[in-house]
């Protein structure tokens, strides 16, 4: 999962680039980049780190330019490293080109092999760098005639934003999996991961890109072309994106984050009623889910556990270590509004079982007398390949253990999901989510090589059979 913004027609483009990435944090914490064109040349900074620790006041004055394009990165594909952090630079047909993407490709390998095979060099292990040496070997000197040729190719999850000297393309996938905005800041256009960054530089939200569109903006004009065959398509809007990774402030797949996330606790509520003194979140994102749970029982709403701000998202840390870490620095209980209290306490979602495991564990020690848990989401049992990292099936709790051994290894008095028909009523246009990390429902069909380090490996075997030969 990252975060991509695009600006076009600004004299200030890198500096609302850098407030956009500002605001799309959340998405991808372990590195960030801003790429910028004045003109005549393309500049570029980019480093491992939040976006406060990259830029700052003197590098964003280096990128000079109307135009830019920017990323905050969580790795789905390759290490976490620097060759690998976005936007990629490369020159096609006498132009600089620059890349920013969201989602993973699930034709990654076959891609790579062809395009390895007549003559491409890759520099890194990104699923992101083969669409750059798709559109270089693009014959037709129409920009849009050779974006559509080139995106054709890509099977997966793709929202993309490009800096092509002046001109800033923006893509969405046939299926619509990850989500892209357009917005307004007087005569200057914005492309987003989010609207919540819209908001943060007061543009107008215009609407979202379509799925299978790629618009072309250039100083005031847009031209809009779609990709064959979008029409057949089937939209799979990844649902976990309401659930826990987009921003309440934002509005995604037509509708708003917030107000999702309350729907989904009152329908918690209604599957899985339970007793209890009060309900209680853990922050941030089952708060708003508790709201509505909260709401539904007619229960009061605490804050049994307050969270330390200036730490970051702990599922989108790249280790065990580091998640275990910031689970212990994150969030800290609150003894006097837990002891001795039959609480209901509201989570997004379980992955591995560690995280909630340690929670549990703090909140019996601060003297809660009952945790009855409640999930805001169905078991997660399978992997995603279309750009969020969750791990093997193998590492996945619920697909190894019963909804009961699940409760019975977090040690709650009670455990409860919510239903994926429970999920889906919540949502608009419910046929058109991917729901396949509950449902084992690939809409797209799945890549036999699954590794996140997916080139890396192809890279060694390919050198390792040179070496032989």
């Amino acid at each position: 999962m990252c975060g991509i913004i695009g600006i076009s027609n600004h004299k200030e483009a890198a500096q609302i680039a850098f407030l956009g990435l500002y605001a799309l944090q959340h998405r991808g914490e372990e590195a960030a980049g801003i790429s910028s064109y004045d003109g005549r040349d393309v500049h570029i900074i980019k480093n491992l780190g939040l976006v406060s620790d990259v830029f700052d006041d003197r590098s964003i004055q280096e990128l000079k330019g109307h135009a830019a394009i920017g990323h905050c990165r969580y790795s789905t594909t390759g290490s976490s490293n620097l060759k690998n952090i976005q936007p990629f630079i490369a020159t096609h047909k006498n132009r600089v080109m620059a890349i920013a993407h969201n989602g993973n490709l699930t034709n990654t390998e076959t891609l790579y092999r062809q395009l390895e095979g007549k003559g491409s060099i890759f520099q890194t292990s990104m699923d992101s760098e083969i669409i750059v040496h798709l559109l270089a070997r693009m014959r037709n000197g129409d920009m849009k005639e050779w974006f559509v040729e080139a995106l054709s190719r890509l099977q997966g999850a793709f929202s993309l934003v490009f800096l092509v000297e002046d001109t800033i393309v923006g893509a969405r996938d046939p299926q619509g999996f990850r989500p892209l905005c357009l917005g307004q800041l007087g005569e200057s256009y914005i492309l987003s991961s989010e609207s919540c960054a819209l908001d943060l530089i007061r543009a107008q939200f215009i609407r979202e890109i379509e799925p299978g569109e790629i618009v072309f903006i250039k100083g005031k004009n847009i031209e809009s072309v779609f990709l064959p065959h979008r029409d057949k398509a089937k939209r799979a809007h990844c649902i976990f994106e309401y659930v826990y990774f987009a921003r309440p402030d934002s509005d995604i797949f037509q509708d708003n984050v917030y107000q999702v996330r309350k729907r989904l606790g009152a329908q918690l509520a209604k599957e899985h009623p339970v007793d209890a003194d009060f309900v209680m979140a853990i922050p941030d994102s089952g708060n708003y889910a508790a709201l509505g749970l909260a709401g539904a029982l007619g229960l009061p709403l605490e804050a049994g556990i307050i969270r330390n701000h200036y730490v970051g998202r702990t599922f989108i840390q790249p280790t065990q270590f580091l998640r275990d870490f910031h689970v212990r620095v994150k969030l800290n209980p609150i003894r006097s509004v837990l002891q001795g209290k039959r609480i209901i306490v509201v989570e997004d979602s379980i992955v591995r079982g560690t995280t909630a495991r340690n929670r549990v564990e703090d909140l019996r020690k601060a003297g809660a007398k009952e945790i009855h848990l409640r999930i805001s989401c169905p078991p997660i049992q399978w992997p995603c390949f279309y750009g969020i990292d969750f791990p093997s099936k193998q590492e996945l709790i619920a697909s190894q253990k019963s909804v009961k051994e699940i409760g019975d290894f977090l040690k709650v008095d009670s455990l409860e999901y919510l239903s994926l028909a429970g999920m889906l009523s919540v949502v608009k246009n419910s046929k058109d989510f991917c729901h396949a990390c509950f449902s084992g429902k690939y809409p797209v069909a799945i890549p036999k090589n699954t590794s996140k380090y997916l080139l890396e490996g192809v890279r060694q075997h390919i050198r390792g059979t040179s070496a032989r030969g």
